[in-house]
């Protein structure tokens, strides 16, 4: 443990910011789950749109890399596309 003021502050600090970092990635999985599972189109529209803004917020936080973001946006796209392929 730090013995200077400063580094105990910023210890702190680091690990709520690992705590949210956390917590986004493990509520995108989660997400993605779901919108793997939704019964119908138009309720995969609506849990797409919110999974694709909480991507946008954990780039945008620093909580994932603007590159893997985009690859999720992007795995998004491709389960809508076959979601509507099969219907």
């Amino acid at each position: 443990m730090a013995n200077i003021k400063q580094q105990k502050k910023r210890i702190l600090r680091s690990e709520k910011q690992r705590e949210s970092n956390i917590r986004y990635r493990s509520t995108i999985k989660t997400l993605f789950k779901g919108l793997e599972s939704a019964d119908a189109d138009d309720e995969a529209a609506v849990r797409a749109r919110d999974l694709e803004k909480l991507i946008d917020k954990a780039a945008a936080k620093g909580a994932i890399h603007a590159n893997n973001a985009a690859r999720k946006k992007s795995r998004v796209a491709r389960i809508l596309a076959a979601r509507q392929a099969t219907a």
